[in-house]
């Protein structure tokens, strides 16, 4: 597939799941740790470990898996029920 994209389905924990949610959202880095409470550290950690279980080698490339995978929801386009850790 075009851009590395993994072929398989891939399993993120809920916390990647959701940092992929804010990534897909077009949170920075550095946004996400203040959105979450957590350091940009481990954000950092987070989307390499994300990365790599997708096989994806950017945040474009990143978005298209979620996409392809449902695993977010953009706009009304590729809609799912997405954890929502709030308890909403």
């Amino acid at each position: 597939m075009a851009g590395g994209e993994s072929q398989n389905p891939v399993s993120l924990s809920d916390r990647e799941l959701q940092i992929t949610d804010l990534v897909a959202a077009g949170l920075t880095n550095q946004e996400i740790a203040a959105k979450l409470e957590i350091s940009k550290r481990t954000v950092d950690n987070h989307i390499s470990n994300i990365l790599t279980k997708t096989e994806t080698g950017n945040r474009v490339a990143l978005v298209r898996w979620a996409l392809q995978w449902g695993k977010v929801c953009l706009n009304d386009v590729n809609c799912c029920i997405l954890p929502n850790s709030s308890g909403e």
